[in-house]
């Protein structure tokens, strides 16, 4: 099932993954991280509109822009009719398609689960917490460790973490809730469980706490984002209530050359 997207739900997606860097450029936010994320390193095209002339003015400044950080260029294309013509200029320059990500939303009280005193909540990613996320989705050593917890830090956020029956964090989760966010609206992230932990409920019972926090702080509605190719998680979400409201893909610049050498 699918249902109407969520209002302002880009600009809520950029506040809740925020990056170290950014800069406006003719209706686009340029954002850079170190290279750690697709997300964080994107071209959120928020104006997505305008000339051809105009669009290759905009594209010349991000290629420059990112070469001066020495990252790749990609941008964060979402499915919109505005978009468009965006997505025909990057077909012209050979932009790949890929990571195409889930919208999916959630009204508040949607068969909130009960409370979970098993569940530990936290305002900040403990050391435990990020060490679990991080061997699951992370990519990079502790200086990439230590930029993606910036970027966790600089929204106000809730951090879940449950255990197994030895003690071992089993399966964590964060739910971002943006500033001025309408009715407090909050977003789900990195929910992450071990590999040798899966399929015991763990998931569900984060995910649970965190929509029953976000309840109890006055929420109006969730959203979250899932690869398209997940169908585990896919059911997880659409068993609490989730429907898609829209999606993404990552559309990233080749290489003009082959790189050779060590």
């Amino acid at each position: 099932m699918a249902r109407e997207p969520m209002p302002g739900i880009e600009a809520l997606m950029d506040a809740a993954w925020p990056a170290a860097e950014r800069e406006e450029s003719g209706g686009w936010v340029l954002r850079a991280a170190s290279g750690v994320t697709q997300r964080a390193n994107s071209v959120w095209p928020r104006e997505p509109g305008g000339d051809a002339h105009r669009q290759l003015a905009a594209l010349r400044e991000a290629r420059l822009w990112y070469r001066n950080r020495r990252l790749p260029l990609i941008f964060q294309i979402f499915e919109d009719p505005r978009y468009a013509p965006l997505n025909a200029l990057l077909d012209e320059e050979g932009f790949t398609r890929q990571s195409e990500t889930l919208v999916l939303v959630r009204d508040r009280g949607t068969d909130t689960a009960a409370a979970d005193p098993g569940v530990e909540i936290s305002t900040e990613p403990t050391p435990e917490w990020l060490r679990l996320w991080w061997s699951v989705d992370g990519r990079g050593d502790d200086a990439a460790v230590a930029v993606a917890r910036g970027i966790l830090e600089r929204c106000p956020s809730l951090y879940a973490l449950v255990r197994d029956d030895d003690g071992r964090p089993a399966a964590v989760g964060r739910l971002a809730i943006p500033p001025g966010g309408e009715d407090g609206t909050g977003g789900l992230y990195c929910m992450a469980t071990r590999p040798d932990a899966r399929r015991r409920g763990y998931a569900a019972r984060i995910l649970g706490a965190l929509l029953r926090e976000g309840d109890a702080r006055g929420a109006g509605s969730y959203w979250l984002l899932v690869m398209a190719s997940n169908a585990g998680a896919r059911e997880l979400y659409a068993r609490a209530g989730f429907l898609t409201a829209g999606r993404y893909l990552y559309r990233q610049e080749r290489p003009k050359r082959h790189l050779t050498g060590c």
